[in-house]
């Protein structure tokens, strides 16, 4: 019999490629909600908790300062993969966290946003600097070289891929659309679905913080 863990796991990863992969060049499929734990849960969002991947990463944030997942210990932590040059996805996306940090009013303050580009090659610190943020000033871009971006990939089982555009040069990335969220405790809890609305999101970060 497979471990509650490992259960979770091999669902999830089920359910990303089934449900949450989508490009940044159109919306993502909307799919029918879906419970990977058999117990029932309290959040709105799906409960991964005890995954066994997705636990760190090492990255530089816009500010210039290096970053792991430790520094935001004592906050609940939500993790989005896009780029600046996305023209739907990760921008709405952005959009409803700002309404989620809005909703929660001071309990905003205990929530870390994190933007990590799929596209380093564009996404210079200078523009995150000045993308991340326009959504809500406590948000941070992080970034690293084409190496440092693989790695964090591969241990949150992210897909990204570089797509040419119709102009000589021109290109989008596809990328996973949903976002992880991490407890105050470091612990992954939640994958979040792209396009429901701020409400589930706020909901399940409070509970998170009480």
């Amino acid at each position: 019999m497979h471990s509650r863990s490992s259960r979770l796991a091999l669902s999830l990863a089920a359910l990303l490629a089934a449900v949450f992969l989508s490009g940044c060049d159109k919306q993502s499929a909307d799919g029918t909600q879906m419970m990977l734990s058999p117990v029932k849960s309290p959040f709105k969002n799906t409960d991964v908790t005890g995954l066994e991947y997705a636990k760190d990463f090492t990255l530089t944030d816009h500010n210039g300062k290096q970053r792991t997942l430790a520094d935001f210990k004592g906050k609940a932590v939500v993790v989005f993969f896009g780029y600046t040059h996305c023209p739907d996805v990760c921008p709405t996306t952005m959009a409803e966290m700002s309404a989620v940090m809005k909703d929660l009013g001071s309990q905003a303050d205990k929530v870390q946003v994190l933007f990590i580009t799929v596209d380093p090659e564009r996404d210079t610190p200078e523009l995150l600097s000045k993308y991340v943020p326009a959504f809500d000033s406590r948000f941070l871009g992080l970034s690293g070289d084409k190496a440092s971006i693989d790695k964090v990939a591969k241990e949150f089982k992210l897909y990204y891929q570089k797509v040419p555009g119709k102009e000589p040069g021109s290109y989008t990335m596809d990328h996973t659309s949903g976002s992880y969220v991490f407890d105050p405790q470091g612990r992954i809890r939640l994958f979040v679905r792209h396009g429901q609305g701020a409400e589930p999101i706020a909901h399940d970060l409070k509970l998170l913080l009480s």
